[in-house]
């Protein structure tokens, strides 16, 4: 009896290992998915005379269900509102010391999102201290072989030289990071720079220097990379997107967009003060 109970294992153990060889081989080497960074202006009522988050962040929620990966940032104090009629299957924790407003920055997914983990900027200047922004890297699995990093990121807000230095250094930082925690990895970054290529002091160019792609450069600019001279650009938003393919996955950017008529309240009018931005992307597993 003993030996036919062996055996039945035996052949149950066979079998669970060739289902799961047979899932493996089975699982897409190619596909897309769409992406969304929005600042969603959840600073507390009242902060800003132009945001309204008590009405316009209830009509956030269910919109970002269209999109099967988002990051949000200034998603301060109404998080629970935010993520009511929020149905991705994925969903960093909100974090905040008691009494404070956290980061602001969340994703959420339909991938399993791994190794979710904040970081807090080196350098700040001005309101930007009271919160402490920074930036978050995880790890999304798309398929059973195909992974990529995924950052958020918030970076000091102004102008003026002190702005644009810890701006600058929040760049740096972020680069530094990248380069230890993704090194030959697809990565894709989304969040608000409050960079723009044509300021004179910001360093956004950074990123590109690191392999990275905007796909508004590729897809809106005919790849021409705008001149640093100054001159703002009607068509530049301070919120972007980034991404790199490595040697075991190929990513490319299919779509851009900045839908903000999708994000509109019954007036009319902006449901944030920043328009969220879009990219459609196609993923190839290489080997």
């Amino acid at each position: 009896m003993k030996n036919y109970t062996l055996i039945l294992l035996f052949f149950f153990l066979i079998l669970i290992s060739g289902c799961t060889k047979t899932a493996e081989e089975a699982s897409p080497l190619e596909g897309t998915f769409t992406a969304l960074t929005y600042n969603v202006a959840g600073l507390p009522e009242g902060i800003n005379a132009d945001q309204h988050p008590v009405a316009n962040t209830p009509l956030i929620s269910p919109r970002l269900n269209n999109y099967d990966l988002v990051n949000v940032q200034e998603d301060f104090y109404y998080h629970d509102v935010l993520i009511k009629d929020n149905h991705h299957k994925y969903k960093t924790k909100y974090f905040a010391l008691e009494g404070g407003l956290g980061d602001g920055l969340n994703m959420f997914s339909d991938f399993l999102i791994l190794n979710f983990m904040r970081t807090g900027w080196e350098d700040c200047h001005g309101t930007d201290c009271l919160t402490p922004k920074g930036f978050t890297y995880s790890r999304v699995k798309l398929t059973p072989k195909a992974y990529i990093d995924v950052y958020d990121l918030h970076c000091n807000a102004g102008s003026d030289s002190a702005d644009l230095a810890a701006r600058r250094a929040n760049i740096i930082q972020l680069c530094k990071y990248i380069k230890f925690r993704s090194k030959d990895h697809a990565v894709i970054i989304m969040g608000d720079t409050n960079c723009r290529y044509t300021r004179e002091g910001d360093n956004i160019r950074e990123l590109l220097a690191l392999g990275f792609k905007d796909p508004w450069i590729e897809l809106e600019k005919g790849g021409v990379l705008p001149e640093q001279n100054g001159v703002t650009l009607a068509d530049e938003v301070v919120d972007k997107i980034f991404y790199r393919s490595n040697n075991s996955i190929s990513l490319t950017a299919l779509e851009y967009d900045v839908p903000g008529d999708a994000f509109l309240d019954g007036n009319g009018e902006w449901l944030s003060d920043h328009r969220p931005v879009f990219t459609k992307f196609k993923f190839n597993v290489l080997n």
